[in-house]
């Protein structure tokens, strides 16, 4: 048989979309008092939010006549009108405090702007008292005690008092991040644990939320097209992290998680960001509120975009291009931990002259009477390179690795790593100009296949050859390689060819080779590279560590691994304890 819910389960039911745990009622709170033009306000916890919370702001406060009304369902000052497309608040539904008021006991403190004295009224799990007076300035206090109480089969859901605690200060963080006009503190337990004045601009509130670690190793991020702006600081490449925690994303100062941004932040780091790892970052796209819908689920963290593709080609501009712009800067070590080292502050890649300086100090020779003769002191060419960003080649280490000296420090670098990269660039840059120019093979090479790669090879042949790579059937079970894509010197041309065999068993023949150029320039960069065990000559090293210089992206190999890492002489004089 049909019966009415009564609506004190009616209200608890709807509570529980709204009301996951206690850092979504804290979420709601503190948007009210974003929406109500608050310069300031303080959270407070305790037990992570379950035992009590409250949110106290200076916002336009409530007069007492609506005291009562916004603790109804779906009563809201947000909308002016009914129409749910124009929506430029964090709240909009009305549905907050009466979720919240629902499953605990809720006591409003107001004070109007304009108003000569404060009301309050308080709410048992769903029973409503009178407004009466209380003493307060201008502004809104909240408060909402024994969360869940009455409702023992969600009670039991929650996690521990501390995973509580921490769920509720990484939302409040978020909010906090795109609202650097608003001052923010958290007191958990009787303790203030975290706060934030008001900051002078993004990049200030976001070192307040995230650290000094993230503003020194982030770079701005700005692109604005078709109505579409996006903003915010994105990590440099070598420093991730293990879990998409640490991306903070936002649709029109809204936090947000949504697969298609996180998409497009993986596509905008494509071979920089080791496989499994994540970059760290926080952007804030800002678009008409027509444009966007977020009135798909109560927690309002969903959204859905009228022209998805757009905002995705958008982020993903944005990121390369930015990316790009900083060229092989790296992350700053951290402590005296050797981990990958920017260059030079700020990006600059002519340090100072006193660094020069230091450099030909540096080079002075021990003052031993049975060394041979002091060697002549560096040339100004000598010196000049010392200042380049990567220095001047010194020796190569076990045939694998670079050893530079830079006018203050040292350089490490994998040379197969960096000459990867260097090349997969050259066939970018060589299949973006059109047909790229060949090299003719002065013996060809004979590649033996199993039949079946060899008909694939054959199929493609006439692509490859648009490419760069010349090959020809030679018997059932091989093709012969007459001529290579020249960007990639002297190229392993039979592990090349097997590789695009294998390549196209896995994805198929069908897919045009131009559509899939990404993939195939990075298979024929795997093969043109340095190997790890070649050894060089002075020469070759320096050249490599200009072209590093020159060429986007050099700080990372194909994979997102760091091709380089820097130590500055500080770093070695605490490693050594001179410091």
């Amino acid at each position: 048989m049909l019966r009415r819910l009564p609506e004190a389960v009616v209200n608890r039911i709807a509570a529980g979309e709204v009301v996951e745990r206690p850092a979504s009622a804290l979420k709601e709170l503190i948007e009210n008092a974003v929406d109500a033009g608050a310069r300031r306000i303080d959270c407070a916890l305790r037990a992570g939010g379950a035992a009590w919370m409250s949110v106290d702001d200076d916002g336009a406060g409530i007069v007492r006549d609506e005291l009562t009304l916004a603790l109804e369902r779906h009563a809201t000052s947000k909308l002016s009108g009914d129409d749910l497309v124009e929506i430029r608040t964090l709240g909009f539904r009305g549905e907050a405090l009466p979720a919240i008021s629902a499953v605990s006991r809720l006591t409003i403190t107001s004070r109007a702007a304009g108003a000569a004295e404060a009301w309050r009224i308080a709410v048992d799990n769903g029973g409503v008292g009178a407004p009466e007076p209380a003493a307060r300035a201008i502004g809104t206090r909240v408060e909402a005690a024994g969360l869940f109480r009455a409702v023992p089969a969600r009670l039991k859901f929650l996690k521990s008092a501390r995973a509580e605690y921490l769920a509720a200060a990484d939302m409040l963080k978020r909010l906090a991040m795109a609202r650097p006009a608003i001052a923010f503190s958290l007191e958990h337990d009787g303790r203030r644990v975290w706060a934030t004045p008001t900051a002078l601009n993004q990049l200030a509130r976001l070192a307040d939320v995230l650290g000094e670690e993230f503003a020194q190793n982030s770079i701005p991020v700005a692109l604005e097209a078709d109505g579409l702006r996006l903003t915010g600081h994105a990590g440099l490449p070598t420093w991730h992290r293990g879990t998409a925690q640490a991306q903070y994303l936002f649709v029109n100062g809204r936090p947000v998680r949504d697969r298609l941004l996180q998409g497009a932040v993986r596509a905008g780091y494509e071979e920089l960001v080791p496989r499994g790892r994540f970059p760290v970052l926080a952007l804030f796209l800002e678009l008409v509120p027509d444009q966007v819908d977020v009135n798909v689920h109560p927690a309002k963290t969903e959204i859905r975009f009228r022209d998805a593709g757009r905002v995705r080609s958008l982020i993903v501009s944005a990121l390369r291009r930015a990316l790009a712009e900083e060229g092989h800067r790296a992350a700053t070590p951290a402590a005296v931990t050797p981990l990958v080292g920017r260059l030079h502050p700020g990006g600059s890649l002519a340090p100072p002259l006193e660094l020069a300086e230091r450099a030909a100090a540096w080079q002075a020779p021990l003052l031993d009477p049975d060394l041979p003769p002091a060697a002549p002191p560096p040339s100004p060419e000598a010196l000049e390179t010392l200042c380049l960003p990567l220095g001047a080649a010194r020796a190569q280490l076990h045939d694998t690795y670079i050893l530079a000296q830079t006018s203050d420090g040292v350089v490490l670098v994998d040379q197969h790593a960096a000459h990867e990269r260097l090349v997969l660039e050259r066939v970018r840059r060589a299949l973006a100009d059109g047909r790229p120019p060949r090299q003719a093979l002065l013996l060809p090479e004979v590649v033996e296949l199993d039949e079946a790669g060899a008909d694939r090879l054959a199929a493609k042949a006439d692509e490859l050859a648009e490419l760069g790579l010349v090959l020809e059937r030679f018997g059932p079970q091989a093709v012969l390689v007459r001529e290579t894509p020249a960007a990639l010197g002297e190229a392993d041309a039979k592990g090349l060819v097997r590789d695009l065999a294998d390549d196209f068993a896995e994805h198929g023949v069908a897919l045009a080779l131009k559509e899939r150029l990404e993939d195939i320039a990075a298979t024929m960069a795997c093969h043109g590279s340095v190997r790890a065990g070649r050894r060089l000559g002075a020469a070759e090293m320096n050249a490599l560590l200009r072209e590093m210089e020159a060429t986007p992206r050099s700080g990372q190999c194909n994979h997102g691994r760091p091709t380089y890492i820097e130590l500055k002489l500080a770093d070695i004089e605490r490693l050594f304890g001179r410091r």
